[in-house]
Parts: structure tokens; C-alpha cells; sequence
């Protein structure tokens, strides 16, 4: 085969990964979903994974920070991964090559209209600080946005990794990433294997 060949070929399978999660509808948002881990009973400190509805297919990303006595956040933070644009021009040339990305809010992630699924995980405080230092670690790395190889459900998914979760595949459409997620390791698995995650 030749080059140009092998180029087309590339392109196409990039095509097809890039498309895989676009095979099917949003749906309702889902409920907000809380669990606790086992030293985080009395604490405030949180981590939620949360998918919100966009013009394309949505996008996945995370809010952390503390809650007050209610449960509302007090001055959230948001990670996630996208194009470093507000064009749509660089969101449709990286489902072919990777453009320049920034990790933090978009437009949309804290207003609750948009919010599709979400789980939030309680954490003690020593928990809290682990994830956000590995947040900051990817914030601080991640530099390349690429529909089929990296993009915000990967980032998110690496956070999850991190606390010893399961992740589903990144090619799935943001709201059906979150609640996969939920559904893989509600119950079951924590931010270290020795500690159980109840659902409340």
C-alpha cells in the first residue's frame, strides 16, 4: 500500500472512532447521583463527574471543590478538556489531527439547564487533595485536543482512573460516558481499593 494509501486509510479509521460516539441521542437528563466513601461521612469536600448538552455532542468534565450544610457547592472549580477556541472551526479539524486544548470552564458547565448526567463523590479531605493534585498534573500536561484519541471523556477518565476506577470506552457520547462510569464502579470500587463506595 502507499503512502497516500495508508493516509486515507489513517483518516478513515480516525473518522470512524470520531463518529462511534455519535450514533446515538441524548437522552432526559438522568438524576444527580451522591455517594460517600468511607472516611468522607463528615466532610464536605467533593468530586463530580459531570456531561452537559452542546450544540455537537456534549461535553464531559469535572467540578470539585466544598459543599455547604445543604449540599451546594461553594466555588466549584471545573476541569475538562476542549479546543482552545470558541470557533467550531478547530472542534471539527480535530476529529482529523489534534488541535491546541485548554482544561478549564466552557461555556455552560455550571448552568443547570445543560447539566445531562452527573455522580458526585463525597471525599475526606486527604482524598480531596490526591485528586486535585493529579487535576492539576493533567491541566498541566494535557496540551492536545483529538476527537478520536484524546478528548474530554478521556481527560475525565483519567481523573476517574486515578481514584481506582473503571472507565468506560471515550468513544461514547459524554452522557452515556457519566452514567457508565457511575454504573461500573458505583458500590463497588473507591478512591483506593480498601475503601467502599455507598450510594446515598
Amino acid at each position: 500500500m502507499t503512502f497516500k494509501g495508508v493516509h486515507r486509510l489513517l483518516l478513515l479509521v480516525f473518522m470512524g472512532l470520531a463518529l462511534a460516539g455519535c450514533q446515538t441521542e441524548d437522552t432526559p437528563a438522568k438524576p444527580q447521583f451522591v455517594s460517600t466513601t468511607s472516611d468522607s461521612r463528615n466532610s464536605n469536600y467533593f468530586i463530580e463527574f459531570r456531561s452537559r448538552y452542546a450544540l455537537s455532542y456534549g461535553h464531559t468534565y469535572v467540578v470539585f471543590g466544598r459543599t455547604d450544610g445543604s449540599g451546594q457547592m461553594i466555588n466549584p472549580e471545573v476541569a475538562g478538556l476542549h479546543p482552545k477556541s470558541t470557533s467550531a472551526v478547530p472542534y471539527v479539524i480535530g476529529h482529523f489531527v489534534p488541535v491546541p486544548a485548554e482544561t478549564g470552564w466552557s461555556d455552560g458547565d455550571l448552568e443547570e439547564p445543560y447539566r445531562s448526567a452527573s455522580w458526585r463523590v463525597m471525599l475526606s479531605q486527604a482524598e480531596y487533595n490526591k485528586v486535585v493534585r493529579k487535576i492539576r498534573d493533567l491541566q498541566a500536561n494535557s496540551k492536545f485536543w483529538q476527537a478520536a484519541l484524546y478528548n474530554c471523556n478521556a481527560f475525565t477518565g483519567d481523573v476517574a482512573r486515578s481514584m481506582g476506577y473503571s472507565v468506560p470506552p471515550i468513544q461514547l457520547r459524554p452522557q452515556e460516558f457519566v452514567t457508565k462510569l457511575r454504573e461500573m464502579n458505583e458500590g463497588r470500587r473507591s478512591v483506593s481499593p480498601s475503601r467502599v463506595l455507598t450510594a446515598s
